[in-house]
């Protein structure tokens, strides 16, 4: 008589979701070292400063907060700097628009943004339910690194150009589920109920870069992975092994021959966050474009002001969606090599203020980008390597030839660190923009001590961040 052992005896047996889900559920706070702790508490900061800055500055998270108060709703949370509170889910989709509209929240390696698609869920949740600092931290750490280590497993998707949907779209829902089920306390069972729920919510179309939908990329990804992780916790089910399963998540975002699984499945052995780390943005546009500036500048220092200039030559990979000669807006112009010479060349500084529909149309602007062009290369798009092809030349109308490259803007991996003075000078200017001076400070003392927040302090915070002027 043959016995069959269904008992599950070794990790072979247990399937990928499986595996991945009991590590990640297994990781407390006390697992964190005083370097990502600090890391996640600087990144908390910059990410509440620049989504407080992006609903007063733009117009998309405008729109979709009054749509999203007609709509009602029960209020739980507070949709920061327009003074009210909505559903935990809404909430969070209006924060994550607005952390994300002005691209100035950090850019990570391999690309993507994480802070909008991950943090505004943490936060309603933390609100709601008045959480500690501890566990919006450990949330934090957690939702950000599933969305490192999908990216990281993917090694030819560090070519934006190989990369089918934008990537917030894909890993910020499976991120957000992470975050939200670590603060509702789901099991590792539950845990993947919910990555099987938000898998299927999955998306971002590439063509809306540069529109108003972009920001409803880090948006939904938050609302959904959120809402995947509130419907867990009442028992909704799903695939149990949604990323291993055939036509399943890996197969369908990413080339299943060569995901290496080893790297998804490392997780908590160290975090992505610290190693490489990530770039703290000084100019809220995309971050090839940082690149561009970087390397204007230093062009400048060789032009006197007597010298005219001809013509400009930008030097770069070959990619779409930074191709444009004459964006059509402002906001288009955070993706435009192009007009991010134009500004470097002709402007002191570049802020805000430099994408506005009146800088982008202004005469001088208008004129200027008629001298400039690109030279596309066929080179990989990859951040970490795109300093070996920026090169901006200038022609002067003497005939004469000067040149610049960049290799890294300050505050690239491996290149000079943005300095904590530095980054809360960006902090302070985003929040004053909205919040009176003594909001600000209040804001930035309780930033600074987020780890023995209690949950009415966190509470306490996130409804400052709600006031407006």
């Amino acid at each position: 008589m043959n016995i069959i052992n269904t008992e599950l005896t070794t990790q072979e047996t247990i399937s990928i979701t499986q595996q991945l889900c009991e590590k990640i559920s297994g990781i407390t706070f006390d697992d964190l070292d005083e370097v990502t702790r600090q890391t996640a508490s600087m990144l908390f900061m910059d990410g509440i400063a620049v989504a407080v800055a992006g609903a007063h500055q733009e117009k998309a998270p405008k729109v979709l907060s009054e749509h999203i108060k007609s709509l009602g709703g029960n209020p739980q949370a507070t949709v920061f700097s327009f003074g009210y509170e909505a559903s935990m889910t809404q909430a969070a989709y209006i924060n994550g628009a607005s952390m994300h509209v002005l691209d100035y929240e950090p850019m990570w390696n391999p690309p993507n943004h994480q802070l909008s698609t991950c943090l505004p869920a943490i936060m309603s949740l933390a609100e709601y339910k008045e959480l500690d600092g501890r566990s919006v931290l450990t949330a934090l750490v957690k939702g950000t690194e599933m969305m490192c280590r999908l990216r990281w497993a993917a090694p030819a998707q560090r070519d934006l150009n190989k990369n089918r949907f934008h990537p917030p779209g894909y890993v910020g829902p499976m991120g957000a589920a992470v975050a939200a089920s670590h603060l509702l306390k789901l099991d590792s069972q539950n845990l993947a109920n919910a990555l099987g729920i938000v898998a299927s919510r999955c998306s971002a179309l590439w063509p809306n870069n540069g529109t108003d939908t972009k920001s409803l990329h880090c948006g939904m990804a938050s609302a959904n992975g959120l809402d995947s992780a509130l419907l867990a916790s009442k028992g909704f089910n799903s695939n149990p092994d949604i990323l291993g399963a055939p036509r399943g998540y890996i197969e369908s975002f990413f080339d299943k021959e060569e995901f290496m699984m080893d790297k998804l499945l490392g997780f908590g052995d160290d975090y992505r966050m610290v190693t490489p780390g990530c770039a703290i943005k000084m100019w809220p546009s995309q971050y090839g474009t940082h690149f561009i500036f970087t390397a204007c500048f230093e062009l400048k220092k060789k032009i006197t002001s007597s010298d005219r200039i001809k013509s400009v030559v930008v030097t770069c990979p070959k990619m779409d969606y930074p191709n444009r000669p004459r964006p059509a807006t402002g906001l288009a112009g955070k993706f435009s090599f192009q007009y991010a010479a134009a500004l470097a060349l002709l402007d002191d500084k570049i802020d805000m203020n430099s994408f506005s529909d009146e800088r982008r149309f202004s005469e001088d602007m208008e004129e200027f980008l008629g001298k400039i062009s690109l030279d596309q290369q066929d080179v990989p798009a990859n951040f970490e390597k795109m300093g070996e092809g920026i090169v901006v030349t200038v022609e002067l109308e003497s005939g004469k030839k000067v040149k610049a490259n960049c290799n890294g803007p300050k505050g690239f991996w491996g290149k000079e660190a943005i300095t904590s003075e530095e980054h809360m000078e960006k902090v302070r200017a985003c929040l004053s923009l909205v919040l009176s001076e003594e909001d600000t400070g209040t804001v930035i003392k309780y930033g600074q001590r987020l780890e023995e927040l209690d949950g009415s302090e966190m509470k306490s915070l996130i409804q400052l961040l709600g006031n407006y002027q």
